[in-house]
């Protein structure tokens, strides 16, 4: 009929790839089985597996409406009283569920072997799929080595911290099925620089460790603002020291802990942030007064150990997001991943994924060997926490953006994952100190423990004799150290230097092969270049990329 709109389709859709979903996130990586196998986590190999299906079906479809329904704060009822509270979608309280009841925050302290690198493999697991879940698990994981400072506390929180079960009701935690912990540190005027805090503590009676206290001031962060308790820094008489903050008195009253407002982040949306003011809060003091740094410094170590995991897992996902795009979609005649300018880029990325992985899974395993009394282990793990944290976290952002680019416009679409990977990649590189306090913290160390260094670089000496580039970039960077006069200018490239040096000695450590070849080469040797996708020529590159594919089936 003339005038008739026309119904006709406009064209058929051709050329799109099947999305990456559905499938097992462990089964379907070779590397990450390989490093579980080599840190000794072999023995939980079954609940991986079982927890990688549930991330690549389960997680990945949560993650979506967790973070598009944002936290929201409820600061007084209708009536005007005080609550404070945060309201979450209920696909956030089902990844906390899910990560909780699947060990995430209570493996490690089984003590079982390779309870810790099997852990840390969940967390890579899961963060791929759904980071903002990740803080409060890792603050809950990670208190537990600041609680036993203080055992008449401890055998009252860790059970509770242990005991797999997510309860997220408003109540006192004595009465609920398990709880959580969340941090507050940083105040306004001083950031990373904690003893600038102030926030007072006065003792209610007799002060001292285990003693309670009231609390005036503020943090300018505090994560996971529902929580059932913090642990939190504030000065008294003997200096700053740090204190256990729950949300409920002991008589049975709620604990005033004042949220002001929760943070508008670029990232990390489904996680509260916040900031919170103490107007007289009770707390209970945990290690010694004014030695607060140094008893929340092993909460601090554990989470900056999950920092690197989780920058790890983020690369792998936008990794295998990419690789899974370019293996379907075709231009100018061929797969994207078999264009060769194209091949490179996707190898680059599987190198730096792979490296990044194997150092965040053997530096678990250093943990778990340290917290066994392997001295060796200890100094190796002070050095390369830090080296890490810097290292892993800074590349992710440029990685993940790669990624992006390997997908073109649907890499920066927001129904795909990657633009909230992206989003989520800087987090870990702020939170738990910038890049420039990793430096100095490393710099630090070595001041103080020279065993560390001595530790590390017997660790490398392997790798130094089977790679010159290895040996070279020791040499340098002995060089570096022995300039005291620079030393902290250069504290970035020396950081850097320990990190690949690291990343390489790990590589080697199952033999020459592919992957430690292409890296040695590839990051370490003469031709290595600025950017993704300058890898060498004679590296195998279709090989790097058909190993780190995530779904063969689908590719």
């Amino acid at each position: 009929m003339p005038g008739q709109p026309s119904t006709s389709a406009t064209h058929e859709v051709l050329n799109q790839p099947l999305p990456l979903e559905n499938y097992n996130a462990y089964r379907g990586d070779s590397a990450l089985r390989e490093a579980v196998k080599l840190e000794g986590g072999q023995a939980f190999e079954e609940r991986l597996l079982a927890y990688g299906e549930i991330a690549g079906h389960e997680i990945l479809e949560l993650g979506f409406p967790a973070n598009a329904h944002k936290p929201v704060l409820r600061t007084h009822d209708r009536y005007g009283h005080r609550v404070d509270q945060v309201d979450f979608h209920p696909s956030y309280h089902r990844l906390m569920a899910l990560g909780i009841e699947h060990g995430l925050a209570s493996l490690t302290w089984s003590d079982l072997p390779g309870a810790r690198v099997a852990r840390s493999a969940l967390m890579y697991l899961h963060n791929q799929f759904e980071a903002g879940t990740m803080c409060p698990i890792t603050m809950t994981h990670a208190a537990v080595p600041s609680l036993r400072l203080q055992p008449e506390i401890a055998a009252d929180w860790v059970p509770r911290l242990l005991a797999g079960q997510y309860d997220p009701d408003f109540r006192p935690a004595g009465e609920k099925r398990g709880a959580t912990i969340g941090m507050a540190m940083t105040e306004k005027q001083g950031g990373s620089d904690v003893r600038a805090n102030t926030t007072r503590a006065r003792p209610l009676g007799q002060p001292g460790p285990g003693r309670a206290y009231e609390l005036v001031g503020h943090k300018w962060f505090c994560s996971a603002p529902m929580s059932d308790a913090f642990l939190s820094l504030a000065q008294t008489a003997e200096g700053l020291s740090c204190f256990l903050v729950p949300r409920w008195r002991p008589d049975g009253g709620v604990n005033p802990i004042h949220i002001q407002r929760l943070k508008d982040k670029l990232g990390n949306l489904s996680n509260a942030s916040s900031e919170i003011e103490y107007p007289g809060t009770w707390a209970q003091m945990i290690g010694e007064p004014g030695r607060g740094v140094a008893t929340i410094i092993r909460m601090v170590a554990e989470t900056r150990l999950d920092c690197v995991i989780g920058s790890a897992s983020l690369m792998r996902q936008a990794l295998a997001q990419a690789l899974h795009h370019c293996a379907q979609r075709e231009a100018f005649g061929a797969p994207l991943s078999r264009q060769p300018l194209m091949s490179n880029v996707l190898a680059d990325l599987a190198l730096e994924s792979e490296a990044a992985m194997r150092l965040a899974l053997h530096l678990a395993g250093r943990f778990e060997r340290a917290q066994g009394g392997d001295e060796t282990s200890e100094l190796i793990a002070r050095i390369a926490t830090p080296v890490a944290k810097y290292w892993v976290c800074k590349r992710a952002v440029a990685m993940v953006n790669e990624a992006q680019e390997c997908m073109g416009g649907a890499g920066y679409v927001e129904e795909f994952i990657l633009p909230r990977i992206y989003r989520e990649a800087p987090v870990n590189a702020i939170w738990e100190g910038s890049g420039n306090v990793q430096c100095l913290d490393v710099l630090r160390a070595l001041q103080r423990e020279p065993r560390c260094l001595e530790a590390v670089l017997a660790f490398m000496a392997p790798a130094m004799a089977a790679a010159p580039e290895v040996r070279a970039l020791v040499d340098r960077l002995q060089r570096d150290l022995a300039r005291p006069d620079t030393v902290q200018i250069q504290a970035r490239r020396v950081v850097e230097a320990l990190a690949l040096g690291l990343q390489a000695t790990v590589l080697l450590q199952s033999g020459p092969g592919m992957v430690a070849d292409a890296f040695v080469r590839g990051r370490l040797g003469p031709e290595r270049g600025l950017m993704y996708g300058e890898l060498p020529d004679e590296i195998d590159l279709a090989a790097l990329v058909a190993r780190a594919q995530p779904c063969r089936d689908a590719a």
